[in-house]
């Protein structure tokens, strides 16, 4: 079983500073919006430690190469997995969400099968097989 490695980075096309608590949420899998309150509260409830924490991970990490990137291509977006959240935490979608995207994605599935049947049993079909065996 290989599992794919984990690396740190920040994003800055996600981020609202330098995307450092972009970065922690992909690594970890959380929601966005969980780390940035995790990360405030963390700065009200101790001060000024975690400020310098942030800006020291803004000059540590790299910005996450574009093979990282979240954003998928419309021809290989129906081909991608969904990834669907167990816990209000994880980074995903809902299941309702998911549910309906896999549904659209049957009914897709169904409407290209039934155009492929009507093909097959078309005298069309059988025609130009006959003329391709010559």
């Amino acid at each position: 079983m290989s599992q794919k490695r984990r690396e740190l980075f920040r994003d800055p096309r996600r981020g609202k500073i330098a995307g450092v608590c972009a970065g922690l949420s992909d690594y970890f899998n959380m929601e966005l919006w969980l780390v940035r309150i995790l990360f405030i509260s963390a700065v009200l409830l101790s001060g000024p430690f975690f400020i310098v924490i942030y800006v020291a991970c803004w000059f540590i990490l790299d910005r996450q190469p574009t093979e990282f990137t979240h954003h998928v291509p419309q021809e290989e977006q129906h081909e991608e997995r969904v990834n669907v959240k167990f816990k209000v935490w994880q980074k995903g979608e809902p299941p309702r969400q998911a549910l309906y995207e896999l549904k659209d994605r049957f009914t897709r599935l169904d409407g290209r099968i039934q155009k492929l049947e009507t093909y097959v049993t078309s005298p069309e079909f059988t025609v130009s097989r006959e003329i391709d065996r010559l």
